[in-house]
């Protein structure tokens, strides 16, 4: 009977033994499992010029200049890539700005398909079916303007049109201060009457 109760008990060990060996195996399964899941999220790499920091959906937001409001933006899409070489905002699917006086008075509106704006430069890039307005009720459109808010310009090589009450003026290539009041064409442009269907209107 001591015999048996010996071997008993060896086997109640054995047993044990064999138990807490199996657990451990498990813990340490689970454990490399977990240990090369973690590898893996480690290993993705971050690419600060595709991939934007921040990513808006309908936005409709007051954007402030030197301390005084005096844009309102609508966009489809607002991606914030703060974190480039060239820290830039883009706006992939179109865009809508109005432009405020002091007194918070529409002077003038700009749209078009997409947009960058570069944020220490403070040059914006609008591209596709650019259009400015400007306080006279004068519309710009050409395909692609730059916008450079420190100096106060805009500029183009691109074509340009611009649409008066009684005329239209193309050109190639083209200047403006941001009011779009004062402007000229790099090439020269054509001032075509547009209230009569009358050829003899042109003025070269």
């Amino acid at each position: 009977m001591k015999l048996g109760s010996e071997n008993g008990s060896c086997i109640k060990h054995i047993f044990r033994f064999r138990k807490t060996l199996f657990v451990c195996s498990v813990f340490i399964l689970l454990a490399s499992a977990c240990g090369k899941d973690k590898t893996e999220m480690v290993g993705l790499k971050f690419d600060p010029e595709t991939t934007p920091v921040v990513h808006t959906e309908g936005v409709a937001t007051l954007i402030s200049d030197s301390g005084i409001t005096r844009y309102r933006m609508q966009t489809k899409v607002w991606d914030v890539y703060s974190k480039a070489k060239e820290p830039f905002w883009r706006f992939p699917e179109k865009i809508y700005m109005e432009r405020f006086d002091t007194l918070f008075n529409v002077e003038g509106s700009i749209e078009a398909d997409t947009a960058y704006y570069f944020m220490r430069k403070k040059i914006w890039k609008l591209i596709g079916n650019v259009k400015v307005l400007n306080l006279e009720g004068e519309t710009f459109e050409t395909s692609e303007l730059y916008w450079e808010q420190r100096r106060g310009e805009f500029y183009t090589d691109k074509f340009v049109r611009v649409l008066r009450k009684d005329e239209e003026i193309t050109g190639i290539g083209f200047r403006s201060n941001q009011e779009m009041t004062d402007f000229s064409f790099y090439k020269s442009g054509v001032l075509l009457n547009v209230k009569e269907d009358n050829s003899n209107d042109t003025i070269p």
